[in-house]
């Protein structure tokens, strides 16, 4: 470990509509789909066994609503509050957003070579859109105000970010880490980044 950040729960929101039909949604939303709303639902009975009686976790959720909606179902059995935060949303696609891959495939054609290329900086070059830089500079903006354990409801690319960032992580070694909806990732100073499912 190369930093003193507190402990942290990260947890990306449950399937969406988009999700399902391969949609960028950055900034953009959709509903969260039965399985999602399911995946939120497991998630809490998951932060329930885990946390058991501690009460030294506060929990903060993107203000977007497809996490904010996962946030409330998964703390209901707990009985937390949540606090929004808007470091914690999703990167801006810009002229990419609510498009599928096809999509943004077909209006720019030379994406789909550098894509495989370069699959890091392609993630971060949607004409209008947010740089790696720009969210490296949110994470660490909110994992420098953390004061305690926290748990956190973000999204699938700021969740890579944030882990990384906590982890010392350059963006190379940042593609190693785990993904997915219905899964919690524990980042603990003492026994590092671990999965917990359900």
């Amino acid at each position: 470990m190369t930093n003193s950040y507190p402990e942290l729960f990260v947890i990306r929101h449950g399937q969406t509509e988009w999700n399902v039909a391969r949609r960028h949604q950055g900034r953009l939303d959709s509903p969260l789909t039965e399985k999602g709303v399911q995946q939120a639902h497991d998630m809490g009975q998951m932060l329930v066994r885990t946390f058991g009686p501690r009460t030294d976790l506060v929990a903060y959720s993107s203000p977007q609503g497809r996490a904010l909606r996962t946030a409330n179902l998964a703390l209901e059995p707990l009985g937390w509050s949540v606090t929004q935060d808007a470091r914690l949303r999703e990167i801006s696609f810009g002229a990419w957003e609510g498009l599928t891959q096809a999509e943004v495939d077909a209006g720019w054609p030379d994406q789909a070579t550098y894509a495989e290329q370069n699959p890091i900086e392609w993630h971060f070059s949607s004409p209008g859109g947010e740089g790696l830089h720009d969210l490296q500079a949110r994470a660490d903006s909110f994992l420098q105000d953390l004061t305690g354990p926290t748990v956190v409801f973000t999204h699938g690319i700021l969740s890579r970010v944030l882990r990384a960032r906590w982890m010392g992580l350059n963006e190379h070694e940042m593609l190693d880490l785990p993904g997915g909806q219905g899964i919690i990732f524990h980042l603990s100073p003492t026994q590092g980044h671990q999965t917990i499912e359900k």
